[in-house]
């Protein structure tokens, strides 16, 4: 199999993205884009010649200063005044992974033939990746509207010698990364500037990785609802398909058949209950897993739509001949979506929290607290603690972003879409989720410990032993903050087939 792939005008897709990133491949345009983007510049390079008319952000200034025109012996100048001019960000540093999805998503969306871009500045943009030279870009800065404008100007500063960037552990200046690699600084020309601004692959590089993430974690959180379940002594019917089948919601029903299947062959869950009725967070897990995963559906539609689309302005037409200047840019579908993943995550979270919280009351024949001598010791008392802040801590996280709108450039940008902001804390809910969830995976282990001889389903007892190699069953008080770092390094690294 080939460790190259080869960025063409075909759709991206989550499975050839991840497929990228897990092999490790490195990118090259196919020939098919080369001939787009070289027709593209052409085409572009003439009607400059040849038009008098002012043409946006071509000759003419940007935003407020639309109105402005520059001579053509300026127009190099101009497209490296706005990277160097827009570079404003600050806040923390952008994580590496990042970073490389949105040098690979900006190559992507150029080489599709309409930004008027060189040929040797895409294949720059490449280079980088290849090379894993990292840009230092910041988290705070864009409105998510004419794009994500700073953090795109600190991504491409490097390529014309300026900037920052990260090379095998260590700062360098975007000139000493240059220079190592024997590369002249890119010149650019006429667009060029706006080409690389102009987009949203900030967002979208945020919506990808938090959504693979995501991908990971909803399945997880099916089994780790059911091992709560079985560690509750809970009842099997509510996950009944009859029950479902008459209220079809998709996510509902396929949650209903994974923890089924999750299930199949429990001793613990053939046997007689006591109670004929569970808490809505182990009975309503289809409905709200369901609508998560719904949710998630809905989110991975719009981004794949996002990052397989050309979002810089204005855009160039060579078989049409039109240079239109529009909003392709704005960021409002990313940022409802962002919004509403956040939530749909958080949720996960939260019936999780309130699971763990079952687990440790002392019902269901369980101890107090999941400990055999509750009082001199207080067992899985604080990690409920912890699962509670981080849940309440995503709740805050969850206030919209979509909503806001503060007007800039003089009004000429008078609706943002603060879809950056959206984007930078959905890594931070999903990572939370995360943390819950290995916090309820710990607690519920421990609990089906407590049912004994009984075993749990095969998958599960096998799910179990490969979670003991890391973590084991808690006797006595001990520090406990380590298991929880060990639950998480599990479910990161475990492969989850259900």
């Amino acid at each position: 199999m080939s460790n190259l792939h080869y960025i063409s005008p075909s759709k991206l897709s989550f499975e050839i993205i991840e497929e990228i990133i897990f092999e490790n491949k490195k990118l090259a345009l196919s020939e098919e884009s080369k001939t787009a983007i070289q027709i593209c510049r052409k085409y572009l390079e003439n009607k400059i010649t040849s038009q008098t008319e002012p043409i946006y952000g071509i000759t003419t200034g940007f935003g407020a200063l639309h109105n402005v025109s520059i001579s053509k012996d300026e127009l190099s100048q101009l497209q490296e005044n706005l990277l160097k001019s827009h570079a404003c960000g600050t806040g923390a540093l952008v994580d590496k992974q990042i970073v490389k999805m949105m040098l690979f998503l900006k190559a992507h969306a150029l080489s599709l033939g309409y930004s008027g871009i060189q040929l040797e500045t895409v294949e720059r943009i490449i280079d980088f990746y290849n090379h894993d030279i990292i840009p230092l870009v910041y988290e705070q800065g864009s409105l998510g509207a004419s794009g994500d404008l700073s953090p795109l100007a600190h991504l491409f500063l490097p390529l014309l010698g300026m900037g920052e960037v990260m090379y095998q552990n260590k700062k360098m200046s975007g000139a000493d990364i240059l220079h190592k690699f024997g590369w002249n600084p890119i010149n650019l020309k006429a667009k060029e500037g706006l080409a690389l601004l102009n987009g949203t692959q900030f967002m979208s590089a945020h919506g990808v990785v938090a959504l693979l993430k995501a991908f990971k974690l909803i399945k997880l959180a099916d089994i780790t609802g059911s091992m709560s379940l079985e560690a509750y002594d809970g009842r099997i019917e509510p996950f009944d398909d009859d029950l479902h089948q008459i209220r079809p919601h998709f996510g509902q029903i396929q949650t209903a058949i994974n923890v089924r299947k999750i299930l199949e062959g429990s001793e613990i869950g053939a046997q007689a209950k006591q109670h004929v009725q569970d808490p809505y967070s182990f009975r309503c897990i289809p409905q709200v897993h369901g609508a998560s995963k719904d949710a998630l559906d809905y989110v991975a539609k719009v981004i794949l739509t996002e990052i397989n689309s050309v979002t810089d302005n204005p855009t160039v037409f060579p078989t049409d001949d039109k240079i239109l200047s529009g909003g392709n840019f704005h960021g409002q579908p990313l940022a409802l979506a962002f919004d509403f993943f956040a939530i749909a995550m958080a949720e996960i979270g939260s019936i999780a929290e309130r699971r763990i919280y079952r687990l440790i009351s002392g019902a269901r024949s369980l101890p107090a607290f999941l400990v055999a001598k509750p009082g001199l010791n207080s067992g899985f008392m604080i990690p409920q603690y912890t699962a509670a802040s981080i849940v309440s801590q995503n709740k805050q996280l969850c206030t919209p972003s979509s909503v806001d709108s503060i007007p800039s450039s003089n009004e000429q940008e008078d609706h943002v879409s603060m879809g950056a902001n959206g984007a930078t804390r959905i890594l931070r809910v999903v990572d939370n989720v995360e943390r819950i969830l290995a916090i309820e995976l710990f607690n519920a282990a421990q609990g089906i410990e407590f049912r004994r001889p009984l075993k749990t389903s095969p998958y599960l007892e096998e799910f179990l032993a490969e979670f003991r190699n890391l973590v084991p069953f808690v006797v006595d008080d001990k520090v406990m903050y380590s298991e929880i770092h060990q639950s998480i390094r599990f479910i990161q690294e475990y492969d989850f087939v259900s």
